[in-house]
Formats: C-alpha cells, structure tokens, sequence
C-alpha cells in the first residue's frame, strides 16, 4: 500500500494537478452527484446477509447516474481485495473512538472504495459483528467510528472528493446523521433500514465514549427506553429513511411490525420521508449461464433441471426420486420460520416428498435439522454451513423452496428461487408478499403456523402432481425479472428529493 499523508493538509487547499496521462479516480465525474454509500458489509469482502448483497450491487446499478464511492471498515478481506489501495487522510480520535487511517482503492471493475484502516478495530476473526463469543464489546466504538468518518468525508476530509449526500445502511452507521448535525454540516442522508430488529442498543453510560451530546439523550434524539439507540438516532436525523419493500415500510408502522419504533415511523410517513424500494438481485441468477451449476439449462428445459436435482441428491446422499425435492436456503433463525419447516418435514417425506437443506444458526435448529437427517437419510439432507455452488445448484435442482418467515424485510432467496424454477412457498409478509405471486410464480399463506404452512405444502403437492399447471407456473417464475434496474431509478428520484435546497451545486450550474 502506497502512503501518502495528508492529514494535516487543510482540506479546503485545491489538489496539486493530476497528469492527464494518469488521472486520479478519486476526482470522479464533477458534473454528477457524489453519493457516499456507507455500510458495514458489503459482498465483494464480507457478507451476513442481504444487506453485503444490497451493498455489492445497488452502489454499481447507481454508477451510471452518480458519482457513487463506497465507505467500509478495513477488515483483514477489505485490504486485501482492494485494487490500488492508497492512504489518503487520517481522521483524529474523539472521545473515546480512537484515529484511523483513511484509505481509497478500487474494486476490479473500478468502483472506488473508501477504507478505515484500524487494525486495532476492525482486524480480527469471526464476522463483521462478532464471533462464537457473540457481539463484540467495543461494537459502539467501531461503528461510531464508521459513522463520524461517513460525516467528515461529507464535510470534505478527502481534499479530491466530498460527499453531496450520505446513503447509511442499518444501525452500523445510522449515527452519521446525527454527526452531521451535531457538526454543523448541511448534507442531505437517506438511510435504508434492512432490518428493525437490529437496533445497535447500548447503555446510556456510553454517551460520552462515543461523542453523542448530553442533550441528544431524549425521547427526539436518540434514546430508546432508557438506552441509547444508533437506528433511531438515524431515523430521527436523516433527511428520509427507506427499507427495502413496500410491504415491510407499512408494517414497520405498525405496533406488531415496528419493534418500539413505530410511533416515529408513522410520523416519519405521514411527513412522506418513508419510502420502501424492493431490493433486486443481480444479472448472475440465471440458469442458462450460472457456471456453478451441473447442468445449465433454458426455461422449458426440465431435463436440466432435473439434472440439477439428481446431482443434489447425489451430493446428499439421498435417494434417487422422481418425487418433490422441497428446499431451505437460509439462516437457521426464529425469524425465518424453521421450526415450521422442522415441523413439516416428517408430512413432506410421508407424502413421498424430500428435503435438503443449506444453513446456519441457532444451535437448537442445527441440531434438530440434524436429527431429521438421521432419521431419514435417503430423503433428508442437511448440510450446516453455506458454500456458494452448493446454494445454488439446490436452487435449481428444487421444486419448491420452504420460507414461511415470521417475518421478512426483502428476502432475496424466493428470488433466486423463482429465476432457477423453484416455486417458494412463503408467508405473507415483507418483501414475500410482493414477490411471490399465490398460484402463479409460488404459494402464499397468512399465519405463521404450522396448520398454515401445511396447507400451502399440500398445494404444492397437487400442483406437483398436474404436470402442465407446474410447468405453468415454472415458466411465469422465471419470467419474473429482478434486476436492480428499477431500484436504482427509484433511488435517483428519491437523492432528487432529498437533496430539495442542496440542489443547485456545481452540477447544476453545468
């Protein structure tokens, strides 16, 4: 890594010239936008969920409309998967957060990257989070951290490069807002919640550690019942606040949906600042072209897709059949209901049905998943863990994919499901509620229990049995498209709205 040190360079101080034989990508396009996506994942490093997927995607859909660079902790995969990684400025410690270097580099279709470089902070085993301890107990330092550097490069730390508006990503860097106020610096930020129930919840005694003002501790600020909340803190001070399906943006408004919050999320709809738009997935789901699976194959191709399903269970050790093979593709949690598929495998298996199943968790569902498989091993499979080319060569094998969330903000697997021809069966809620079509592209249920999950398995079964209707409804599954396209135009109209007054700028004037 190139260093070079600015840190004391007065960041109003314009740049030395740039060779035109060899510009500097940090001085991006100075007609467009600059937006500074924020986040705390993001797939091309790291991933726990949807929320790596959202930010490995949506910021690339965005490049063609915004001069878009990406800010993320400099965990050990981060620096070494960056392109040309250079140390740019260093911000200071404050309170009880300690200083950091800050990096720029590219990823190797050239989206720029902006790194905190912290060994101390952001270097060490296990997830972005935690590890088989649990939660890291310096969490609020960590990302209090990823949040103020979100504000200062908005005010301009970077001499090459400034923020216009701030997109944050959940509570990791929801107290960016909140910075920019306490700063002083007039920056619009919208920020996405991909999931209320991760608040980033602390002990009011850490106020002081990690520069949140004495005053801000209130019920418009950001104190939660008697802790100190990093979502609300973002929640009560960003321009607007999104989540990530029209479903779940109602719901969240909501006493059962809203998880303590609801109240200023009303508010936050009635004002218009709440708005959900439906994550997408990217161009690689698709079976025609997926090098991870055994056999690629069109639609209308169902030869292939049952070469799919045999390899599956070739790689299982399951039985050779010509029944319905159901799937899980999931994290092994409460949330997504897999008690109530626990429940229904020994009725799917009775009906001459098969389950495999892909995933980790609770240790209790781990375990339970494993009894299953021991109690049947021609026709369950469990494989406690995730590796990308098995995943997906169970999305392409199944015909159906059990997913009846409590709960669910987006979801991306009954997605990914219906591109490879797998119907899902899910609840109605969140994103599965407007993603998965009863009777046409899957089957939906209403109560998350177990009479109501059978009574979707059993259609399925029917529909399995009527060869024409389920290749019907393969067709319409796959037909289904979920490119980022439409987002990210979703997004430009909603930075257009939340930029309101900041609006005439350079590129304004150009």
């Amino acid at each position: 890594m190139a260093y070079v040190d600015l840190g004391a360079r007065p960041v109003a101080e314009p740049p030395s010239p740039i060779s035109a034989f060899e510009p500097d990508p940090r001085l991006g396009n100075a007609l467009l936008p600059r937006i500074l996506y924020a986040t705390p994942e993001m797939a091309d490093f790291v991933k726990t969920g949807g929320l790596g997927e959202v930010a490995g995607a949506l910021p690339r859909a965005l490049r063609r409309h915004y001069d878009v660079r990406v800010l993320i902790p400099g965990y050990a995969r981060v620096l070494a998967g960056l392109e040309n990684l250079t140390m740019i400025a260093r911000f200071g410690a404050f309170a009880s957060v300690p200083g950091c270097e800050l990096g720029f580099g590219t990823t190797p279709d050239g989206l720029g990257v902006y790194v905190l470089v912290a060994p101390d902070l952001y270097e060490r085993d296990g997830t972005p989070y935690g590890d088989a301890r649990g939660d890291f107990g310096d969490n609020d330092l960590r990302f209090a951290r990823l949040s103020r550097a979100a504000a200062e490069l908005a005010a301009g730390v970077d001499p090459l490069w400034s923020a216009d508006l701030l997109h944050l990503n959940d509570w990791q860097t929801a107290l960016a807002p909140a910075y920019l106020s306490w700063l002083g610096i007039r920056r619009p930020s919208v920020l996405t919640i991909h999931n209320l129930a991760y608040q980033g919840l602390f002990h009011r005694d850490n106020l002081g550690r990690i520069g949140v003002p004495d005053y801000a501790f209130q019920m418009d600020g950001v104190e939660f019942y008697g802790q100190l909340s990093f979502l609300k803190a973002g929640i009560y001070h960003a321009s607007h606040v999104t989540t990530v399906s029209d479903t779940y943006a109602r719901e969240i408004t909501t006493p059962e949906g809203g998880c303590g919050l609801d109240g200023l999320l009303r508010t936050r709809a009635a004002q218009g600042r709440l708005t959900g738009i439906l994550n997408g997935i990217d161009e690689s789901w698709d079976p025609r072209t997926d090098p991870h699976l055994a056999t690629r194959f069109e639609p209308d191709d169902w030869k292939g897709k049952r070469a799919n399903a045999d390899e599956v269970r070739k790689q299982f050790g399951m039985a050779v059949s010509r029944g319905p093979l159901f799937a899980i593709v999931s994290r092994l949690v409460h949330q997504k209901g897999i008690d109530l598929s626990i429940g229904a495998a020994e009725s799917i298996v009775a009906e001459g049905g098969q389950l495999v199943v892909i995933g980790q968790g609770e240790g209790r569902f781990e375990e339970a998943l494993r009894d299953l498989a021991g109690r049947h091993p021609e026709n369950v499979g469990v494989h406690v863990g995730f590796r990308e080319t098995e995943a997906r060569r169970i999305f392409a094998g199944s015909d159906f994919l059990l997913m009846p969330s409590r709960f669910e903000p987006c979801g991306l697997a009954q997605m990914y499901a219906q591109r490879f021809g797998s119907l899902p069966i899910v609840r109605r809620t969140g994103g599965l509620n407007d993603t998965v079509e009863d009777g046409v592209t899957g089957f939906t249920f209403g109560e998350a229990s177990p009479k109501g999950l059978t009574s979707a398995i059993r259609r399925a079964f029917e529909t399995f049995g009527q060869k024409k209707r389920l290749n019907t409804m393969r067709r319409s599954a796959m037909s289904r498209s979920f490119g980022w396209d439409g987002a990210a135009l979703n997004y430009c109209n909603l930075y257009a709205r939340a930029f309101g007054n900041h609006t005439a700028r350079r590129w304004k004037a150009a």
